[in-house]
């Protein structure tokens, strides 16, 4: 037995397939109501078409812009941050002292022509009259120093109801004996190896201080130049202070104040300008 078709149903089917006018054969011309509804084909999507050169140039954009970042080094290169920080320190620290040496030669370059030009010679006077409140000259006297210091000890050997952030000593706690030191009279001020002034943002990130762009670890000392006995007073008597040495006594926090016969400041080299304030008129 075969499975062919048998002739007489070939042309039947055949006929039927006429009948029907499907495609490739020619439908009734009249297009009455017998003609049989030929479904249209659908044109080709063209929305790939049109993604395609769009995704090709955000690629080449982002490649572009990780070839101008990189600059020729490896973007996911392993990195030890601890000293990336300390990279970044030592540029401030170049940059600040190079800042320093310009301030200088442009003070000495407006000293020398100032007899010669009343405008300038006007301008250096108004100066000198404010360089002891910007703290622009050097200052020399006694002083009291303060030092803080996080506890030496591990957060598993605390006392019942202190945590790891009780330890360490945060930014709060610079701050409070700064503002302690500035409101007893404190004449001039350091923090580290750095002369501040009353704009001067102490910040802290987790247990480091920021301070005008460089960064310090622990122990911090701040130095205050002034009337001795007023200064520690006037740390005695403060709140946070206070408040600071019960951690001291309850976890074992750093903080010891001594004096010095005789200090010398720096001037302070960094900007005057203020850039989130305005003085009143």
């Amino acid at each position: 037995m075969t499975d062919e078709p048998r002739a007489d149903e070939v042309a039947q089917a055949h006929e039927a397939h006429e009948a029907a006018g499907a495609p490739g054969t020619d439908a009734p011309a009249d297009g009455g109501p017998d003609a049989p509804a030929v479904e249209p084909r659908r044109r080709p999507r063209l929305t790939w078409r049109a993604l395609v050169p769009v995704i090709t140039a955000v690629a080449g954009i982002m490649f572009a812009m990780s070839f101008v970042a990189a600059q020729g080094q490896d973007l996911r290169a392993d990195r030890d941050l601890p000293q990336l920080i300390m990279d970044g320190d030592s540029r401030v620290a170049d940059k600040a002292a190079e800042l320093d040496t310009l301030q200088k030669e442009v003070d000495a370059l407006s000293k020398a022509n100032a007899p010669y030009d009343k405008r300038l010679s006007t301008l250096a006077a108004k100066g000198d009259a404010l360089a002891d409140a910007a703290a622009d000259t050097k200052v020399t006297g006694p002083a009291v120093e303060v030092t803080l210091d996080d506890a030496h000890r591990s957060a598993d050997s605390l006392p019942d109801g202190f945590t790891a952030d009780d330890i360490v000593v945060h930014q709060q706690d610079v701050q409070g004996v700064v503002n302690a030191l500035w409101q007893s009279g404190a004449e001039a001020m350091m923090i580290q190896d750095q002369r501040i002034i009353s704009t001067s943002a102490v910040r802290c990130v987790g247990n480091t201080l920021i301070l005008q762009g460089r960064v310090y670890s622990p122990p911090y000392r701040i130095k205050a130049i002034g009337d001795v006995q007023a200064l520690q007073l006037g740390l005695d008597n403060d709140q946070t202070v206070q408040i600071y040495k019960q951690y001291v006594d309850a976890v074992g926090l750093g903080y010891g104040v001594q004096t010095h016969a005789a200090e010398e400041f720096p001037a302070y080299s960094g900007t005057v300008d203020l850039q989130y304030a305005a003085p009143i008129r």
